[in-house]
């Protein structure tokens, strides 16, 4: 039997595969799909008039589409062939190495189309009138006839009812003969031979899933009477035979109804968004559940028609769970890149040493949050990128906020380096203002560098160097200020109406010199002091006392000795520090 179930099989292969390419290829209606097995290797022929330009990736593809949602489960090579009607060999081919649980048609599992493997090839071409001249490609032009069976024989119902009614009518058991269908007319099968008259029209008929119900209760009811006829009747064979086909067709309306079933269900759980992956690949099995039993309703038969309009609908509403799954599985890789880079912004920041480290820092976690932000709100992802964005955002202000720090710090201490070097040039220069100003701008900077930045103990070791050249700045400042009015203070003490005294300031002390012309007039007075001019004479006397006297007061502002000299470079009076 493993053999005429492998050739219906295959011809349901190629009708699939058929009406496949009719819904996604254009110019489908044209194509003839042959199936053959051949040393345990399934070979697939499609053919098309020469005058039709056909994209062979796309014909492949759609193939291996059909055969992936068989759902495989062990390896298996396919091989597609593409050829012109009337060629002897095909243009175009293609190997696949599909998964699939057992063998091709074992009937083990879900998606299970195919029998034993062997030797057999099917044509199956709804709307092509094909030639003899179209077969001439091997293995499908050769391939040998499939063998039929017979039914064992059995043993003639009228004999076995004769034999059971003489044991019955010895045995005294009148009872017995008053049973169902024993001795009288049997409505039972009369009603059952009525029902699997008409059911195939009636399940023809069905348009929906309840109606479907009804026709498979009727059969129900149908078998469940037969079951009164006892084994001893004569009818009890033909009885058995009813049972057997009104059951038949009660289990393809069951096959059918629980695919609508589950179809409906799969239906009801869409209508709310998925909140995860693992809900969106339950509903992923369930239109598998719906699609996989309706695949295997042949063109034969009476349910065809219902299932194929309910199977186009169902394959593209998966289609549909197929690309939710791809978009969400995008997202959540999305979400988990963002974790890892999370994890990586958390160790960078565990280590950063300098100011480099906190930008990288920074950077990076403004990278998951970046990630995050991009998942979307239909995506089943959406809470968790919602709760993680919750986290990482203020870890993101942070990491900024210490970037900003450190960036601030490695300026001001570069900016307190750099005005130090300026200070120094000035000092070169003797220019003590200006580099008092410097190394105190320097000093300050440094001490604004803030406790908790990295640069914080190399600022603090500038600090007292930058101090003491700020006080010795200061120092020279106050000096050169002190000689500045010491200059001025001579300067007004040494003229009086005439140059009295020049002077000179060095490490030494103050050498103040009388002039010529006031020791000419001090001459003068001191040789004729009774002169008429006695009086002047008094006077260069004083003042020559007044000037020692103003002198010394300059000396001590400016804390420098003091040497007085007559213009002929004799000593006229000293002070010296203390003194």
């Amino acid at each position: 039997m493993k053999v005429a179930v492998q050739q219906e099989d295959l011809q349901l292969l190629a009708k699939t595969l058929q009406e496949q390419l009719l819904a996604e290829v254009s110019t489908a209606e044209v194509f003839e799909v042959k199936c053959v097995v051949n040393k345990d290797e399934l070979m697939i022929l499609t053919q098309h008039e020469s005058d039709v330009i056909v994209d062979t990736q796309i014909i492949f593809a759609v193939i291996e589409e059909v055969l992936q949602s068989l759902s495989p489960q062990r390896e298996q090579r396919v091989q597609c062939f593409l050829r012109v009607f009337g060629e002897q060999l095909p243009y175009a081919k293609s190997f696949l190495a599909l998964k699939q649980t057992g063998g091709w048609g074992d009937g083990g599992g879900e998606g299970q189309y195919f029998s034993t493997l062997s030797s057999s090839a099917i044509t199956y071409s709804p709307s092509i009138d094909k030639t003899d001249e179209e077969e001439l490609f091997d293995p499908f032009a050769d391939a040998p006839n499939l063998p039929t069976s017979k039914p064992a024989s059995q043993i003639k119902p009228i004999l076995l009812g004769a034999a059971l009614v003489g044991v019955v009518v010895l045995g005294g058991g009148a009872y017995l003969l008053t049973r169902p269908c024993v001795m009288f007319e049997c409505k039972e099968i009369q009603n059952a031979e009525q029902l699997k008259t008409k059911s195939p029209q009636l399940m023809r008929r069905a348009k929906s899933e309840k109606e479907l119900v009804t026709v498979q209760q009727q059969l129900a009811a149908a078998s469940a009477a037969l079951n009164a006829i006892p084994s001893w009747s004569p009818r009890y064979q033909v009885s058995e035979e009813l049972k057997a086909s009104l059951s038949g067709r009660s289990e393809k309306i069951s096959q059918v109804v629980k695919a609508l079933q589950t179809a409906s269900l799969a239906t009801q759980k869409v209508q709310t968004p998925a909140s995860s992956l693992e809900e969106l690949q339950a509903r992923q099995h369930l239109w598998r559940q719906a699609i996989a039993p309706l695949e295997t309703i042949s063109s034969s038969s009476e349910l065809y028609g219902l299932v194929q309009g309910k199977l186009l609908n169902y394959r593209v509403r998966l289609q549909a769970v197929n690309q939710q799954i791809l978009t969400e599985e995008k997202w959540l890789k999305k979400l988990t890149a963002a974790k890892a880079v999370a994890s990586a912004a958390e160790n960078r920041e565990a280590t950063a040493k300098s100011l480099n480290d906190w930008q990288k820092v920074q950077s990076t976690w403004l990278v998951a949050i970046n990630a995050l932000n991009s998942i979307p709100l239909t995506s089943p992802g959406y809470q968790e990128a919602e709760k993680l964005l919750v986290d990482y955002k203020p870890k993101l202000v942070a990491a900024r906020d210490r970037a900003t720090k450190e960036r601030l710090a490695v300026k001001a201490y570069q900016q307190a380096v750099s005005t130090a070097k300026q200070a120094k040039v000035y000092e070169q220069q003797n220019q003590w203002q200006a580099a008092a100003i410097y190394w105190d701008q320097a000093l300050q900077t440094a001490k604004k560098i803030s406790q908790d930045s990295l640069y914080y103990t190399q600022a603090q070791s500038l600090i007292e160097p930058y101090s003491t050249a700020l006080k010795q700045a200061q120092e020279k400042v106050q000096v050169i200020s002190s000689l500045q009015q010491t200059r001025t203070d001579l300067d007004k003490t040494c003229i009086n109406g005439i140059r009295i005294c020049t002077f000179s300031i060095d490490n030494a002390g103050i050498i103040v010199r009388l002039t010529p012309e006031y020791d000419q007039i001090r001459q003068n007075n001191l040789a004729n002091p009774y002169s008429e001019n006695s009086d002047t004479a008094v006077d260069v006397t004083n003042h020559l006392q007044i000037l020692r006297e103003a002198l010394a007061v300059i000396s001590d502002n400016a804390s420098l000795s003091l040497f007085l000299y007559d213009s002929k470079g004799q000593v006229i009076y000293t002070r010296t520090l203390g003194g």
